[in-house]
């Protein structure tokens, strides 16, 4: 099947790109509503899906016991810029659970944040895996190992416990069996399951269920607070401060789910 066209950029009055894509809008019963393209293509979600990722450290009672507040877990979802605040509540959770910045396998990068780059590099800073835009997914995942009991080294590994825990959150919500479908490597290390966009879209409609009291809490605590999830100019952040029922996550090569 071929996607359909569902953006074009203009330049000078003419069309200068045209992009294809593919769109799912799915209820809690698995029944779509508007679709266009191949939306059972399986598609790497990226960081599109953290949410997922941080559900068993909600359900699993991690959260409860180190004292994440919804600032803590908005940010294990979060993708976010770098800048001070993210610093600050990514080093808070660490602390919370008995880890530190040595525990992280995310990998290190300056902060995308701009302006938080710059003031990096002017102070005579060094860029550390506290500024990967996945610190607070890993501070998060961290934090379960600790809950679990299990050894933290080697948490991004498939066979871990932790994403083990992952996957089955993923199966759940997005019903489908991450065993059986293609996984990689995401780009801050951790697994990566490519999911039919159906299901994607079905896995955010049930992070909607009133009666499921984990996903309410992320959803609650990312709207308390978006800018954590992309900071000052991220799209997700202004998108949820301007719209605050909607929780909307992007990830990589232009994926991106969203749920009201």
């Amino acid at each position: 099947m071929t996607n359909p066209i569902i953006a074009e950029v203009t330049r000078g009055g003419i069309v200068e790109s045209r992009h294809r894509g593919a769109y799912a809008v799915v209820n809690r019963n698995h029944e779509t509503a508007l679709s266009g393209g191949d939306i059972d293509a399986q598609v790497f979600p990226r960081s599109a899906i953290k949410a997922f990722q941080c559900l068993p450290v909600v359900e699993s009672g991690a959260a409860d016991r180190f004292g994440f507040t919804d600032e803590d877990i908005s940010l294990a979802c979060s993708s976010h810029q770098g800048e001070p605040d993210h610093v600050r509540v990514a080093r808070a959770m660490l602390k919370k659970a008995g880890n530190d910045e040595t525990d992280f396998e995310c990998g290190a990068h300056w902060p995308d944040g701009p302006l938080a780059l710059r003031e990096l590099a002017r102070s005579g800073g060094e860029a550390g895996a506290i500024h990967n835009n996945c610190s607070g997914k890993h501070a998060g995942m961290l934090a379960l190992a600790r809950h679990l009991g299990v050894e933290t080294h080697g948490y991004v590994k498939r066979a871990h416990p932790v994403q083990r825990a992952i996957a089955a959150t993923i199966g759940k919500y997005c019903d489908c069996d991450p065993d059986q479908l293609p996984c990689g490597v995401d780009g801050c290390s951790a697994p990566i399951w490519a999911i039919p966009l159906r299901n994607m879209a079905l896995g955010f409609a049930r992070l909607t269920d009133p009666g499921d009291a984990a996903a309410q809490r992320i959803i609650a605590a990312v709207r308390a607070h978006p800018f954590m999830v992309s900071g000052s100019t991220g799209f997700d952040t202004q998108l949820m401060t301007a719209v605050p029922r909607v929780f909307a996550k992007g990830g990589a090569e232009g994926v991106h789910c969203g749920c009201v």
